[in-house]
């Protein structure tokens, strides 16, 4: 018998004020129910939450590979995850490779396509809270086997892996997994974060 205690698929933060139910419900659980499926409108609503995030002189330098489980390009993905991730990501729904184009194809770099991207992933993130979806993400891949499995260009970098779709109950996962899905939510208190307030 398992004593890992089995629990709702929210988590909601304990914040110091108030915030968005859609940022104080979003977490990053591993156990995903490997049963549900994610339609192409749900699909549709995070990529497009991902293409108006905001981008630095609106170059936009993010690119996404979309894989839904039950295809192969699914499996060459989970191929790629190493780690714990390898062991729940292929119960995900699907799964998305979040790519920053560093530089134009005639080799102008671009300094903020890492930031540009982390802005289009957390908008993709609560737009997937708001669709009832919960997502997680995964920097624990084996980035030279996507580049050459996607035959990604050299100004194309892959950097995280989001697993998308609906959450299970964690004793479905491993024990060690299950243990750390329980654990409390903690965040650094706002008064190290914040170096200068005025």
């Amino acid at each position: 018998m398992s004593l890992i205690p089995s629990m709702t698929t929210t988590r909601s933060a304990e914040t110091r004020v108030p915030i968005m139910p859609e940022l104080a419900d979003r977490w990053s659980p591993r156990s995903f129910d490997p049963e549900a499926t994610i339609t192409d409108d749900q699909l549709d609503a995070l990529l497009e939450a991902a293409r108006w995030a905001p981008s630095a002189i609106n170059l936009q330098p993010r690119r996404f590979i979309v894989a839904r489980r039950g295809t192969r390009e699914f499996d060459t993905i989970v191929a790629a995850l190493v780690g714990f991730n390898a062991a729940w990501a292929h119960n995900a729904s699907a799964l998305i490779v979040g790519i920053a184009e560093t530089s134009s194809v005639e080799g102008d770099v671009r300094p903020y396509a890492e930031y540009d991207l982390g802005q289009a992933v957390a908008h993709l993130t609560i737009q997937a809270e708001a669709e009832g979806l919960a997502t997680h993400q995964m920097a624990g891949v084996e980035w030279g086997e996507i580049v050459a499995a996607f035959d990604l260009a050299e100004n194309l970098k892959p950097l995280t892996v989001t697993a998308v779709g609906t959450a299970d109950e964690a004793d479905k996962l491993p024990e060690a997994l299950a243990e750390r899905e329980t654990a409390p939510r903690t965040r650094l208190p706002l008064e190290e974060l914040v170096l200068v307030r005025t």
